[in-house]
């Protein structure tokens, strides 16, 4: 990470005060486990994360983030990495080394932009937006490894989605921000930035299982993220921007789909919003990302925050409200 301003140093070193790495490196090395505390939010006060998702297996909770590393005062996104946390209780937790990095995908350029991990038949696959080297746009790629923690590993040796596959929109970046869910066998991926898109997967999961389709949701503009509670399923989404955060609901993991309102508001200095919603120990937990551990360029230097999310008693999700205290 670059050298941040005297009064960024400032705002960093309190926090990390509150929130200090036990090795001796204070964590700017990703070469070995670090643990810490979370005090409040954001949970991670030593180096910057964003777009977080989240997965549960056996009795831990594995959060994988992006790492923002633009210089100071940079009015853009620099991400090379995805960074990998671990905990048995949501406050204490482990960053473990980080187990992907977009040189993994020889076809790519850069990039390292939002995704998520999820578990399939004792395999774990890293899907991740990500710039490709040859074909214009972003692309969505797909990584495995044996264990939650890596080392994952290019599944396909090429892209799974690129944006020539796409054509309904001229932009060269709708094709970003995938999402992931295993329905009564059937893997199902969403992703897109200004549409959303849904695609079967195979039982293989790095391949697609025919046509892409859309989904039509009012001011949709990214970052959705597919979830099931009893017999509802939930299609959060970024709504607008600057990004807040809006759900839908249905009875069908393919639809049709209800509007229902806001879930978020917009991020403190962040322009973007990015949700994980995932149960926990009999909590529901909504995990997101801020702007607030810099007061300048926050939407370039973001950091991951968890707080409870409760439901309504037909099904509807109460509004979050987004707290310093966090999950304490």
């Amino acid at each position: 990470m670059k050298l941040l301003s005297f009064t960024a140093l400032l705002v960093m070193a309190n926090n990390v005060v509150l929130a200090q790495p036990t090795n001796a490196n204070n964590g700017l090395s990703n070469k070995k486990d670090t643990s810490f505390t979370a005090q409040g939010n954001p949970i991670i006060r030593y180096k910057f994360t964003a777009d977080p998702a989240a997965m549960v297996y056996k009795g831990k909770v594995y959060l994988y983030t992006g790492h923002d590393v633009a210089p100071e005062k940079r009015a853009g996104y620099e991400m090379h990495e995805w960074l990998c946390f671990s905990s048995p209780d949501m406050k204490t937790w482990t960053e473990h080394p980080s187990p992907l990095n977009v040189k993994a995908f020889a076809w790519a350029k850069d990039d390292a932009w939002a995704s998520q991990v999820i578990e399939r038949a004792g395999k774990f696959y890293w899907y991740v937006a990500i710039t490709h080297g040859t074909i214009h746009g972003k692309a969505i790629g797909v990584a495995v490894a044996d264990n939650p923690l890596g080392p994952f590993k290019d599944a396909r040796g090429s892209a799974l989605v690129t944006n020539d596959m796409t054509t309904e929109t001229k932009i060269s970046w709708d094709d970003i921000d995938p999402t992931v869910i295993v329905d009564k066998g059937q893997a199902y991926l969403f992703w897109g930035n200004t549409k959303c898109y849904w695609a079967k997967l195979k039982e293989n999961m790095i391949e697609l299982d025919g046509p892409i389709h859309t989904v039509e949701l009012p001011h949709y503009t990214e970052a959705p993220w597919v979830h099931k509670r009893g017999d509802w399923y939930y299609l959060s989404y970024a709504y607008e921007f600057p990004e807040k955060t809006a759900y839908a609901m249905s009875r069908s993991v393919e639809g049709p789909w209800e509007y229902k309102g806001l879930l978020g508001e917009i991020p403190g200095n962040s322009n973007t919003a990015h949700q994980a919603i995932i149960d926990f120990k009999s909590k529901t937990y909504f995990i997101y990302h801020n702007g607030a551990l810099v007061p300048d360029a926050g939407s370039f230097h973001r950091s991951v925050c968890i707080d409870y999310l409760y439901y309504n008693k037909d099904g509807t999700m109460k509004r979050v409200v987004m707290t310093s205290e966090g999950v304490q």
